[in-house]
């Protein structure tokens, strides 16, 4: 059979962290195994997040080419090479559902500014402006650590866990630290719950 010597071969392999680091030394052969390794798990994360098969495709492209350039970032002190490119992968992956929305966000205001209902520019600029010194002012009123986990979430696009990992926090820490700089966002500018 041939489950002793297949056995043999995976206790023979280097770990992926090993080859990250022999990878990030230029080593072009370890990053094949480390390509071999992850393509599959980069590629069902990235269509979980996209849900389209061409983007994910170029998407998960992307990411194990960022991992090439960027091997020398990964340090196994702080944590495994596959939540390192996972992390990557989602990042990536959200980033083009951001994208993606932000285009048709554009398309729609295009179309919506090309109908026959006038449109005052300078009234819409003005208004923009007057709510985004508002949100600012509000994330401002946040305490230190309230700020910078509302941060990390809604601009970084880091998850709970990321972040927790990020600040080297307890997860719950974070849930708490998020809702309540929420909950103080949501009064400052006078949205209702």
């Amino acid at each position: 059979m041939h489950s002793v010597d297949s056995g043999e071969d995976v206790r023979r392999q280097p770990d992926l962290d090993q080859l990250m680091v022999s990878a990030a030394g230029g080593n072009r052969d370890a990053f094949a195994k480390v390509y071999d390794t992850v393509a599959g798990p980069v590629m069902g994360l990235v269509r979980r997040v996209l849900r389209d098969s061409a983007q994910s495709e170029e998407v998960t492209q992307d990411v194990l080419l960022e991992v090439w350039r960027t091997s020398k970032r990964f340090r196994p002190e702080r944590g495994s090479a596959m939540t390192w490119i996972m992390t990557l992968a989602h990042r990536r992956a959200v980033d083009r559902v951001r994208a993606s929305q932000a285009s048709q966000d554009r398309e729609r205001r295009a179309a919506a500014l090309s109908s026959d209902t006038p449109f005052d520019e300078v009234s819409e600029q003005v208004e923009t402006r007057l709510e985004w010194q508002r949100v600012r002012r509000c994330v401002h009123a946040l305490t230190d650590i309230q700020r910078e986990s509302v941060v990390l979430a809604y601009y970084g696009g880091l998850t709970y866990k990321e972040i927790a990992q990020s600040l080297s926090l307890p997860l719950g820490t974070v849930k708490t630290r998020l809702r309540d700089g929420m909950i103080r966002l949501r009064d400052c500018l006078g949205v209702k719950a």
